[in-house]
This record gives C-alpha cells, sequence and structure tokens, in this order.
C-alpha cells in the first residue's frame, strides 16, 4: 500500500468524515482532502427538529464530539490529519487525469486537486416542488444547520403563530412535534392517503390519531397549488382549501445529490443514486461512494432501494476506508429500520411493509398484537401496538412495525436482528430476552407477537384485522361482533354495531348466540377475544375469528358507547 496515498473526500457532514477518519486510523500517512460545500462540518443532521425545538440549545452542540469539541476543520486536522476545505464546492470530477476541480466559494478561486482514491458523500438534496410562490420568504427545508438557523430566526420573535409543514414523513412529523412545541398551530399536508409513508395505513393512523390529539391538524391525500403573500408567504393554497399561516417547512423528501458523479459518467441506479457494489465502489474502481448520495441493495429482496440515514452512511464510510486501505469489507444492504419521536409516541419499523412484502412476491402474514411494554404492574408500564409482517411458506420474519408511547426501539431493533439472521417466528418465540418488571414482561411483545404469529400459522386461531371487519360492515354483511370486555369498559367505549357479553359470563350465555352465524371476537387488545373463540368453539361453534389488535388498534373514530 502507498503510504503517500491520496485520497479526496467530497462532501463534510456524515460519511465523509467517517470515511476519512477510518482511513486516518488504517493509513496515517495518507494525505486525506475533505471538500465541503458548506461551512459546518460533522454535524448531526438527524438533531436539526430538536435544535428547533430549543431542546438542543446551541448549534455547537450538534457539530461537537461528546465531550463538547467542536469538530472543525482545526479539529480534523490536529486529531484527524485530514485536510479540510470548507466553504468549497466541487464542481467536476476528471477520472482520466485522476482530478476533481473545487472552486473557493470565499475567494472565487479554482484549482484541482488530484487523487489516488476519490470518495463522494455529497449526500442528498431536499426535493422543492415547482410551484407558484415558492421563492417567498419564510418557506424553509431543513436540510442543513443554516435552515434550522433560519427556521429558529423566524420563530424567534412570537409573530408566526400559524406553520404549514409540506410533507408527513418522518422529518414532517418531527416538525409538526418541534413547532406545536413552541407553540404554533401547526397543519401538516400530505399528498399521499396516509402520513408516515414507512408504516403501513393502520399503523400510521394510530400515529395521526396521537398527532390530533395533540392539537396538529393533518391533511391527507391533499395537494399544495400555491403560495399565497407579498414578499412573506400569508397562505397556502390546497386542492382542499386555503390555509393561512406565517411559516411554510417543506418536508416533501430528499433525492440523491448524484450531479457530479453523473456528470463524470459513473453508472446511476434507478432512484437516481450513484450505484454502488458490496465494497461501496462506483462503475469506476478509484471512486468510491457512501451514504445518502449512493443507492443500497435491500436485504430481504435483494433488490436497490433508496434509504436516506446517518447511521447508513456511517456503516458504509467504514466500510470504504476498509477497502481503500486493503482491508476486504463489505456492506450487505440494508433493512430500512427507522425510529422517530412524535410526541408521546415513538414509531419504529424494519424490513418490509404489508404491501411491500406482496409486492415481492411472499405469501404474507401479519399480526397486530397490542400490550404493555414492561409488567402491566408495573408503574411506568406503557402501551406498545405492534405489527408483524411474516412470510407464510418459510415463515420467516420478514418486517415489523411498532408505535405507542412503550418501548419501540428495543423490539424494532431485536426484529431488524432476527430479520439479518433469516429467523423465522419459531426461532424469534424462543430468544432468550432479558426479563425484569422495570423492562420487559415475562413474556416479552416480540415473543408473544411471534407466538401470535405461529398459532396463526398453525391453523389454532382463525383472524380478520381491523380493516376487514369494517369492510364487513360497510357491506352489510351478518355476523356477531362479540365484544367480550366488561360492561364498565364497554360503556367507556364500544365499537359500532358490537354485542357485549363479558368474557366470564360466556360460558353460561354461548345460548344467546346463532350458531349459524359469523362471529368475530374481541376486546381491548384481543387477548381475552382470543380465550372466548376457543370457548365458543368448544362449544360447537363453526365460524368463530378474533378481531386482530383489538380496540388498542382500531385505526377508525373510537365513540363512547
Amino acid at each position: 500500500m502507498n503510504k503517500k496515498m491520496r485520497v479526496v473526500i467530497i462532501g463534510g457532514v456524515a460519511a465523509g468524515p467517517k470515511t476519512g477518519a477510518r482511513i486516518n486510523r488504517l493509513c496515517p500517512e495518507a494525505e486525506i482532502t475533505l471538500v465541503e460545500k458548506g461551512e459546518f462540518l460533522s454535524y448531526a443532521g438527524c438533531g436539526l427538529p430538536y435544535y428547533v425545538a430549543g431542546i438542543v440549545r446551541a448549534q455547537k452542540e450538534l457539530m461537537s464530539t461528546p465531550i463538547g469539541v467542536v469538530r472543525d476543520p482545526v479539529f480534523f486536522q490536529k486529531v484527524k490529519n485530514i485536510r479540510v476545505l470548507n466553504r468549497t464546492e466541487a464542481v467536476r470530477i476528471d477520472r482520466q487525469n485522476k482530478e476533481v476541480l473545487v472552486n473557493d466559494l470565499r475567494q472565487g478561486t479554482r484549482r484541482t486537486l488530484s487523487y489516488d482514491k476519490l470518495v463522494l458523500a455529497t449526500g442528498a438534496k431536499p426535493v422543492v416542488p415547482s410551484i407558484e410562490g415558492i421563492e417567498r420568504k419564510n418557506i424553509f427545508t431543513l436540510h442543513c444547520v443554516e435552515d434550522a438557523g433560519g427556521i429558529r430566526a423566524g420563530l424567534a420573535d412570537g409573530r408566526v403563530r400559524d406553520v404549514v409543514v409540506v410533507g408527513g414523513g418522518l422529518i414532517g412529523v418531527e416538525m409538526a412535534e418541534a413547532l406545536a412545541g413552541r407553540g404554533c398551530r401547526v397543519t401538516v399536508v400530505e399528498k399521499l392517503p396516509q402520513i408516515l409513508p414507512i408504516l403501513d395505513w393502520e399503523m400510521a393512523q394510530i400515529v395521526r390519531r396521537h398527532l390530533e390529539a395533540k392539537g396538529v391538524s393533518v391533511k391527507t391525500a391533499a395537494t399544495v397549488q400555491g403560495f399565497e403573500g407579498d414578499e412573506f408567504v400569508r397562505r397556502v393554497q390546497t386542492d382542499q382549501g386555503d390555509l393561512a399561516c406565517d411559516m411554510v417547512i417543506l418536508a416533501i423528501g430528499v433525492r440523491p445529490n448524484a450531479t457530479l458523479a453523473r456528470e463524470a459518467g459513473l453508472a446511476i441506479g434507478s432512484f437516481g443514486g450513484v450505484t454502488v457494489d458490496p465494497t461501496m465502489r462506483s462503475s469506476d474502481p478509484d471512486i468510491y461512494a457512501v451514504g445518502d448520495c449512493c443507492e443500497s441493495l435491500h436485504r430481504i429482496t435483494r433488490r436497490p432501494c433508496f434509504v436516506p440515514l446517518g447511521s447508513t452512511a456511517n456503516k458504509q464510510g467504514r466500510v470504504a476506508a476498509n477497502n481503500i486501505c486493503g482491508r476486504e469489507d463489505r456492506f450487505p444492504g440494508v433493512l430500512g429500520s427507522a425510529i422517530c419521536k412524535v410526541f408521546d409516541f415513538a414509531v419504529g419499523r424494519t424490513g418490509l411493509g404489508e404491501y411491500q412484502a406482496k409486492e415481492a412476491g411472499f405469501e404474507v402474514r401479519t399480526v397486530l398484537c397490542p400490550g404493555p411494554d414492561k409488567a402491566h404492574y408495573y408503574p411506568t408500564a406503557r402501551p406498545l401496538m405492534m405489527k408483524l409482517i411474516v412470510d407464510a411458506g418459510s415463515r420467516r420474519l420478514l418486517g415489523l412495525q411498532a408505535v405507542g408511547p412503550g418501548a419501540a426501539d428495543k423490539r424494532v431493533d431485536a426484529a431488524a436482528t432476527a430479520i439479518a439472521a433469516n429467523m423465522t417466528v419459531d426461532d424469534l418465540s424462543h430468544l432468550d430476552l432479558c426479563y425484569a418488571p422495570p423492562y420487559s414482561s415475562a413474556m416479552d411483545n416480540i415473543i408473544t407477537a411471534a407466538n401470535v404469529a405461529r398459532n396463526k400459522l398453525d391453523g389454532l386461531v382463525q383472524t380478520l384485522t381491523p380493516m376487514e371487519v369494517k369492510r364487513k360492515m360497510d357491506k352489510g354483511d351478518d355476523f356477531i361482533f362479540l365484544d367480550v370486555r366488561s360492561p364498565q369498559e364497554y360503556k367507556a367505549l364500544a365499537l359500532p354495531n358490537s354485542t357485549l357479553i363479558p368474557l366470564g359470563a360466556l360460558r353460561d350465555r354461548c345460548e344467546e348466540l346463532p350458531k349459524e352465524k359469523e362471529i368475530v371476537t374481541f376486546c381491548k387488545i384481543s387477548l381475552r377475544g382470543y380465550e372466548a373463540a376457543g370457548i365458543l368453539s368448544a362449544r360447537g361453534f363453526k365460524d368463530v375469528k378474533v378481531m386482530d389488535g383489538g380496540i388498542a388498534m382500531w385505526p377508525y373514530e373510537k365513540k363512547q358507547a
């Protein structure tokens, strides 16, 4: 290995600095130059909503080490042996001569940097639609520290009261919470039929109800048509009516920033990102691409995908650095694991959603499994609602989604590990997870969900989802919707067209139910519903099903009886 190897890295936020730091550790004599168009380096982009909210008080906290040292050009030179050219734009890549033309944005001068290995870490760029009035002031994206600073400055004088967030994905809902916490009236406008497209509809609907309970107005299947105002935006025009506002946040999504790569003739994938192999090499063996500017491979479908995450960027940067320094390493792909905070809820997912799995050709079975995240009697136990996606043929776990105030992260992480290991739900149900009442139930939520999946796959229980039940109601199907909760619970909240027979009275009142009709049992989380189905089946009822997830996962409006 040439100890004077010249490495140029374009991009200084997440993947670029990670790549450079790892190269310096493995090849300390390498000449590493990092080119960054912006002022700030190695900052926590995922922390920007919390900076806007005021939870993170100062900008420097987003770009500091755990002991408070700011990662500026001096830090990278002194500690990492990396020369940093910030406020410098990479203009063109000359692959034949192995040079990068850069423009110093401070002085307006240009020069070339020679490289032996080039790393593209140019990230992604926010989607900004061509809509009338988009140029008005107080319309922001949230892509960098400067964006967050502009939003905070706009909020500082107290005149911003009404804010419209365009886009209901991760950034959109995180910003809705941040702005509501600053005292703003917030409306989220989403073009799709649901918010949070990383979730299946019923899971996203639960989160929507939570947002609305916190005072956030949510409009789905709504298209923004224009922005009205004078110098500043004053009104957002949508196909569902106009919305008065003092600020707009564009959170429509991001696309790979692969312009340099495309102009250099590198292979570009179907999502617009640089095509790379598992070593993170592009179609040019001396050029690597890492982070949000490149595409990844989904570990289940083995298809290309674009999942921009800081965690993925850092892992890819390490893999690229290892290979640049002669240490063979491969990036296996992603599962799309993600989590965000939405007021009191954690919202997490990994693997495939139900419809993604069906599209990929799997024979899909699902489980809706709500329950407390700790021993139910422990004072800090909180509800957690989970959805498992399983392949019926192989019994493999394909995906998990979790929402609620309970600890979603540990269940999503366990599921991501299980999916990566090609575990079946049978394997999952036998995991030796730690247990103590302050941390979990004796049968952890994910183990309970796996056992429900096993019961379904083994034909021990027949179920309907809440959506299937609602469709039966809407069609006017003749069935008994049997609520087996207590009279007190039923009085507080009842689902439409339901019949109450408490579980403790069911054995004595079976004759009240017609054996020739379909019966769908349920309770709060359908544990008692499962018991009721067993009682009825033992008494000769032939068409008994359980509503998956119970009232806790009923995604429609709930009313008092």
